[in-house]
């Protein structure tokens, strides 16, 4: 694998750098490059391992001559991989290498929204003693709807089994075996909704208003995958007419906080201001031993593109 050359531009573990390095790649680490610099020296390589620092666009790729890449995570929405495709540039994602880490966050997610797990740690600490006001519902015998039934709805939807949910899975490209449901079914009896879609011009902005007034049900709304799927106005208008009763995000529309404009503040101090929300900063599957698997996921595929 002499003289073929691949580039990282993003922090991920060592053993990305040193696994391609044993399967003969030359490996070069640029951290700090800024979008002129990583632009002018892309050409004089041919594999790029990347999470989320640049977004890779068609003329960035245009005078390329990548054989692939590779992106340290989930979600493909910042490679335009329609170019990829018509350069012959074969993109590698890592979803098998986080589903567990997504799973796990998401079921902490709903059994803290069930049981006012956050609310009551918070007034607790500040000395508040408040039984009847903590008092939560089991999610066993509850019905959930899992939209998205890839690498992360199916992760979620093996351990919630365990809990004794109805699982009802949907997705348009791969049908669920195991759980299937349809979008009627999920909007007439779910208790709980849970995410697990890529971001595309499909799927941007699919929950909105009329998205949310089709569910017979209040819910507990669980977004893991990705911001602007689930704008907050619709969220916000969720949950002052009582449609969404729990909130978790995992990601926001716009995850840049110092940008944020007077309005972005606003609106998402108010929803912030319901006991019933939980946030947390695009981690969900973001832990130790994913670190790890997603390089490990990356470097078989890398080895299976050229036949190591």
């Amino acid at each position: 694998m002499r003289n073929i050359r691949v580039l990282i531009v993003d922090e991920v573990h060592p053993s990305m750098a040193e696994g391609l390095t044993k399967l003969g790649f030359e490996v070069e680490t640029r951290t700090n490059l800024s979008l002129a610099d990583f632009a002018s020296i892309l050409p004089s390589f041919h594999g790029l391992v990347v999470r989320s620092k640049f977004k890779i666009t068609a003329d960035l790729l245009e005078n390329t001559s990548l054989s692939f890449i590779a992106r340290a995570g989930a979600g493909l929405d910042l490679l335009d991989v329609d170019a990829c495709l018509a350069k012959g540039i074969a993109v590698f994602s890592a979803n098998e290498g986080n589903s567990d880490a997504v799973a796990e966050h998401v079921i902490g997610q709903i059994l803290s929204l069930a049981h006012k797990l956050h609310t009551a740690d918070t007034e607790v600490r500040h000395g508040l003693w408040e039984r009847e006001g903590n008092r939560g519902f089991e999610i066993k015998g509850k019905t959930i709807g899992i939209i998205g039934y890839g690498n992360m709805g199916k992760a979620v939807a093996t351990r919630l089994a365990a809990f004794g949910l109805q699982i009802l899975a949907y997705d348009k490209y791969a049908p669920s075996a195991d759980y299937p449901g349809t979008m009627e079914q999920i909007f007439e009896t779910a208790d709980i909704l849970s995410l697990h879609i890529p971001l595309t011009s499909e799927t941007k902005g699919l929950v909105s208003t009329e998205f949310l007034a089709s569910f017979k049900k209040p819910i507990l709304f669980i977004n893991s995958s990705r911001g602007p799927i689930a704008p907050l106005e619709p969220l916000l208008e969720g949950l002052r007419n009582g449609r969404i009763k729990g909130l978790a995000l995992d990601v926001l529309p716009n995850e840049k906080l110092s940008s944020w404009s007077p309005v972005e503040i606003e609106l998402f101090a108010e929803i912030a201001a319901y006991p019933a929300t939980i946030f947390s900063p695009h981690v969900a599957g973001w832990t130790v031993e994913s670190y790890i698997k997603i390089n490990e996921v990356l470097l078989e595929k890398i080895k299976a593109q050229f036949h190591l």
